[in-house]
């Protein structure tokens, strides 16, 4: 009796550990996000595509992205590069990110970080600039297995497309 006890409560504490370690519906939708990406689509009305790599960092704590233009300049560097920072917190129940990238020029800034509240598979980013708002939504489609890059302006209430774009995995 006393080792089916025991046999019953170690299986009891096996299952209510591994629900514990079961990632948050957030967090699995980040797990989407990694790996090698080819983004293209249009940016402020011009023809754009760039590589995208995407990976857990920081002992699992953060995705971080790494976007380039294919584009170059005349010294043969990236025309726009990017390094994109996304968690989940649990606590305040949203995504935050920070998002620094070569067009940027003031440094980190208020405005280089977004919130977003979970919105099934999207990631509805908002930035709060100071003329107004940037929403960057990233929306997954699980049966594609791709992602869409919305980018807004919102000036006054005046939403106006910036870019739309789309990842696939290379």
């Amino acid at each position: 009796m006393k080792t089916t006890l025991t046999i019953l409560a170690l299986i009891v504490l096996a299952a209510f550990s591994a629900s514990a370690q079961q990632p948050s519906p957030q967090v699995s939708l980040l797990d989407h996000m990694t790996g090698k990406w080819v983004l293209q689509g249009t940016i402020a009305g011009q023809a754009a595509t760039h590589d995208v790599e995407a990976d857990w960092v920081l002992n699992h704590e953060y995705i971080r992205l790494h976007e380039v233009s294919r584009q170059k300049d005349a010294q043969g560097q990236p025309i726009y590069e990017a390094i994109i920072f996304i968690d989940w917190n649990a606590s305040l129940n949203e995504y935050t990110c920070l998002f620094l990238d070569s067009t940027a020029g003031g440094g980190l800034s208020p405005e280089t970080f977004a919130h977003a509240k979970p919105n099934g598979d999207e990631i509805p980013l908002l930035f709060k600039l100071k003329n107004g708002f940037f929403h960057t939504t990233l929306a997954y489609d699980k049966s594609s297995d791709t992602w869409q890059w919305l980018l807004d302006d919102d000036e006054g209430g005046k939403v106006t497309p910036f870019a739309r774009l789309k990842l696939t995995r290379k």
